[in-house]
This record gives C-alpha cells, structure tokens and sequence, in this order.
C-alpha cells in the first residue's frame, strides 16, 4: 500500500511533482581588495606556528622563556629594516599603520615644547592621518590641508609656500590607497629638510607594492601596514630617523626604546618579519600586467562608459579605480556579490556620498558615484580578469 504524498498548500499541486532543475553552482569567489588586506601567504604562517603553542615568554624577560619571543621580534625589526633600507634601531614595531601615522604626528607634535605647532598635510590623506590631525587641531595645533590636482598629486611648490616657522611636521602619504597615486615625496622630503621641517609619509599602499627606500626617499618618518603585504591584520611598524625627537603615544614600560610600551607580540612580529623578507625585491610585474590588461579590457568592452580615477602611470602597480557614469558603484557590486572590491561612493540614508580622496582631486559626480576600486593580488588571474569583466556587464544592464 502507497503512503500518500504530501504537498506543499502554498504552492501548485501538480508543480510539486515535477522535476526540479538542480541549483546553479554559487559563482567562484575572485578578491580584488589587496588593498584591503592581503592573504597572508603559507610561509609566513608557518614563521608564525612555533608562537602559537611556544615562545610564549615575555620579550623584556631575562630568563630562557623570554629569549626566543624577544629573538622573534629582533628579527622582526631586522627584517623591516632591511626592507626599507633603515637601521634595526630605526623601527618601532606598531599594531599597523594607524597606530604608526598617531605615532609619527603626536610624538613629534607633543616633542615641540612650543605645544601649538603648524602641521601641512594634503586633502588625500587616509583618515588614520587625517583624523589625528584634526584631533591635535582640538589641541592647539595649526593645520594646512593642501589641495591635489586631478591625478591626486600634491605640487611640491605649495608645500614649500606653506612652510612657516612654526611648522614642526610635513606629512604626505607615499601612494593613496583609492587610486594608487605616489606622490612626489622624494621631492617633498627634499624641501622639507631645507627648512629644517621633519617630513613623514604614509606608506601603507606602498610598502611590499614598489620599492621603498627611506634613504632615497629621504624622509625621517614612514609608517607601514603589514597586513598590506602579507602579514597578520594588526602588525606595522614606524621608521624613526635617528636624532628625531618623538615623545611616546603610548606610556608605560620602557619597551621599543622607550617609544612605544606594552609587552611585544612574538606572534605577530614572526608574521611580520617572514613577510617583510618575502617583499624585499619581490617583481611585481606580472600583477602590473595583469592590472593593464584588466583596464585595456574594460576600454574594449565599455569605451568612453568607464573612466580611470587617478594619475595613468604614476601609481601603485596593481590598483584600478574607475568610474561608470551613470551607474552607481555600490548597486554594480551588489550585483556581482562574488567579487571583492569596493566603491568610491557610501550610501547614507538614501544619499549617495563620494568619497573625499575623489571629491579632492575635482572628480565629476556622475564618475565619482559609479567608481569602483580594484586591487590585484599576486594570486589572480586572467581568468578571474574576464569574469569580472562579464559580471560587471551582467551587473550594468
């Protein structure tokens, strides 16, 4: 005897019976959004393992629980060092960029006993240089945000014409993390030490991308993300030129030289250390090929539709921002949930904001609105580059 079938009352009895057609496989994830934060590859995991069960003393120990924590980090810095052609006492090891950027302009800030120095920054900054700079504002501090032209790139000149005698910090950041244009620190730098003017520069976006030199660069201050090229979200480092006066952010114990206290992460400076040796002279050539062949497709397929944000050159070798006039970059990404990027555009109660580093640099609204960043990674492909393309024509229709 056959037991009776039971049907679904919402739906049409005799639709229940046919065959369903099987579930579309979920499109392969594709990570455009290096810029983001970087897979942190299989031997800097491995430099990490022996800290996650051992070596578990404290750095500032003497005793034999603390001496392979404290080789780790003195490791770490080495390897920092080396890597942006500084001296082992020159870097002082942060939980990332931010800390290092609130670092760099505090610490020479509360260093001036004058307590209301002018301080010369550039309309692109990131908010973790931008939002300390304002905060000592609250303070006493004079700020000048110098204006970009419509590659984002600050004029050397004006930086000299804002130098006053109160100045007491330069600070432009090396690449911008939206469009990936490198500014003309060298140049800054230069004009900066003629005035007597320590200068700092942001080099999240620029670190592990493109050879980093503080020496050539000439800067006596430069903040790094680890977590930019390969290392564990919460490790970076600040580069302190010698003789730089620079009181600490942090109080407490005498560790980093006395510039930075809290017990050290033998974890995360083992992370930091194995992926500051995998950047050092890493030929980024083949992502800066693939970056090209992306825009060249974008141009075949969308013509004068897609817009490139930033300078055409001058930039980072695996960013791509573009905008789509007339679409809105948020609602193209939702519609393309795979792919991992992001826009330059937020939405905030039914408005849709630009975002500033494009409203700086005079971008129209129409392109600014559709704007789409995407930032390559060693790990992609051709493959992924055509579809993506596909999606994003799928996405525009």
């Amino acid at each position: 005897m056959y037991a009776p079938t039971t049907l679904d009352d919402s739906a049409e009895p005799w639709t229940q019976l046919l065959p369903q057609p099987p579930a579309l496989p979920a499109p392969r994830p594709i990570y455009l959004d290096h810029n983001g934060s970087t897979p942190v590859p299989a031997a800097v995991i491995e430099a990490m393992r022996p800290y996650l069960g051992g070596g578990f003393g404290n750095p500032s120990g003497g005793h034999w629980a603390a001496a392979p924590a404290r080789a780790a980090v003195e490791a770490a810095r080495r390897d920092v060092a080396a890597l942006i052609g500084a001296a082992p006492g020159e870097v002082v090891l942060t939980s990332g960029a931010t800390e290092a950027n609130n670092m760099a302009l505090n610490g020479v800030w509360h260093a001036d006993p004058r307590r209301a120095g002018h301080v010369i920054t550039s309309a692109v900054e990131h908010d973790a240089m931008l939002g300390p700079a304002r905060h000592l504002r609250t303070r006493g501090a004079r700020l000048t945000v110098l204006p970009v032209d419509r590659h984002g790139l600050v004029d050397p000149d004006a930086v000299a014409r804002a130098i006053r005698p109160d100045t007491v910090l330069i600070s432009v950041m090396h690449a911008n993390n939206e469009t990936g244009t490198i500014q003309p620190v060298r140049e800054i730098a230069a004009i900066g030490r003629a005035a007597g003017v320590p200068v700092h520069t942001d080099a999240a976006q620029s670190v592990g991308k493109i050879e980093v030199d503080v020496e050539d660069l000439g800067v006596d201050l430069l903040s790094l993300a680890g977590h930019k090229f390969g290392a564990p979200n919460g490790s970076g480092a600040l580069y302190v030129r010698a003789g730089v006066a620079l009181a600490p952010l942090l109080h407490g114990a005498g560790q980093e030289g006395g510039r930075r206290a809290g017990t050290e992460s033998a974890l995360l400076a083992a992370g930091l250390g194995a992926a500051a040796r995998l950047a050092h002279g890493k030929d980024t050539s083949a992502v800066r090929a693939l970056r090209d062949y992306f825009w060249n497709r974008l141009q075949e397929v969308f013509g004068d539709r897609v817009v490139l944000n930033g300078h055409p050159y001058r930039r980072v070798p695996n960013t791509l921002s573009v905008g789509f006039p007339g679409h809105v970059g948020a609602e193209v990404l939702a519609g393309m949930p795979h792919v991992a990027a992001t826009t330059g555009s937020a939405c905030h109660a039914g408005c849709i904001e630009m975002s500033r580093v494009l409203v700086a640099m005079g971008t129209p609204a129409g392109v600014g609105v559709g704007t789409i960043r995407f930032s390559l990674g060693e790990g992609n492909t051709i493959e992924e580059i055509d579809r993506v393309v596909a999606a994003l024509v799928r996405a525009m229709r």
